[in-house]
C-alpha cells in the first residue's frame, strides 16, 4: 500500500513540474517571431491574373454560324469572335424598314391632304403615330441585327471555348472567355500592419515560380477595407516593362523591403 501511494505522489510532482515548465516556456515561444525590422525582406504569395476578362454569351436563339479562333488564338480590338445564322432576323430588318419608309410616305400623302383640307388632323396624328410604330420597330430589328456578330472589346487572347460552330444555342448561352494578356497584374494578400509603410508606389521584386525568373514591380492599388479576421489587405502591382512570356494563372513570390 505504502509503495502505491508512493508511485501516486511522485505522478503528480512530475505531472506539476511539467505544467511548470510550460508556464515558463509559453513567453519565450510568443516571442520567437519578432516583426520585421527596417532591413528585413517580407515575401509573399502573389499570382498573375488578366487586368481584364470576360465571357462572351450569346443574346440571340441562332446558329454559330463561325468561330475562327482556338483556346490559345490572339486576337485583335474589333475582330469577330462569333458570327451567327442570322438570314431570319435579317429579313425581318428589311420587312420592318419597308414598313417604316411606307409609314413616311403615307404621313407625306396625308399632310398634302391636309393642307387642301381634304382630310382632317386627326388623320394627320394617325399617320404620323404609324410612323412612329413602325421606325420604332425598325429599330428594334436593327438592334437584333446588329448583335448577329460579336466582336473583341479589346485585344487578348482565347482562354476557353464553351461553344462549336454549327452548334445551335439560347440566349444567355456562354461562348468564349477572352483575356487580354497584355497587361497583367499581381495580386496578393499583405497583412495590415504593412500600411504603416507600404504605398501606391512602392517596389517590391518577384520570383515567378514557372519560369524560375526574376522580375521587378511597383504596387498600383491598395484594397480599400481591412480584413478584421486576418488583419489583411489586398494589394495589386504590376511588373515593370512587357513581358510576353507571362501568363495569366502563374504564380510566385513578391519580395518587399520594409520603407519606415
Amino acid at each position: 500500500m505504502e509503495n502505491v501511494l508512493r508511485r501516486q505522489i511522485g505522478s503528480v510532482g512530475a505531472a506539476w513540474v511539467l505544467a511548470a515548465g510550460a508556464c515558463h516556456a509559453a513567453p519565450a515561444a510568443s516571442g520567437a517571431a519578432p516583426a520585421p525590422d527596417g532591413g528585413a525582406d517580407n515575401r509573399i504569395r502573389v499570382q498573375l491574373v488578366a487586368y481584364q476578362q470576360t465571357i462572351l454569351s450569346s443574346e440571340l436563339s441562332a446558329k454559330i454560324a463561325a468561330l475562327p479562333f482556338r483556346e490559345g488564338d490572339s486576337f485583335k480590338a474589333g475582330q469577330t469572335l462569333v458570327a451567327f445564322d442570322c438570314g431570319l432576323f435579317h429579313a425581318q430588318s428589311n420587312k420592318a424598314e419597308a414598313a417604316a419608309d411606307a409609314a413616311r410616305q403615307t404621313l407625306k400623302v396625308d399632310q398634302r391632304l391636309a393642307q387642301l383640307d381634304a382630310i382632317g388632323a386627326l388623320d394627320v396624328d394617325l399617320a404620323a403615330a404609324k410612323v412612329r410604330e413602325t421606325e420604332a420597330e425598325a429599330g428594334a430589328m436593327r438592334a437584333t441585327v446588329s448583335k448577329c456578330v460579336l466582336v473583341a472589346p479589346f485585344a487578348g487572347r482565347v482562354a476557353r471555348l464553351e461553344a462549336h460552330a454549327f452548334e445551335y444555342v439560347a440566349p444567355g448561352k456562354p461562348l468564349l472567355e477572352i483575356l487580354d494578356t497584355r497587361r497583367l497584374e499581381l495580386q496578393m494578400i499583405v497583412p495590415s500592419r504593412w500600411l504603416a509603410w507600404l504605398k501606391v508606389g512602392s517596389r517590391f521584386s518577384v520570383r515567378v515560380d514557372e519560369l524560375e525568373r526574376d522580375y521587378t514591380g511597383h504596387v498600383v492599388r491598395v484594397g480599400a477595407r481591412i480584413d478584421p479576421v486576418s488583419q489583411s489587405v489586398a494589394l495589386a502591382g504590376e511588373v515593370d516593362g512587357a513581358h510576353p512570356e507571362l501568363l495569366p494563372g502563374m504564380s510566385g513570390a513578391a519580395s518587399f523591403k520594409v520603407e519606415r
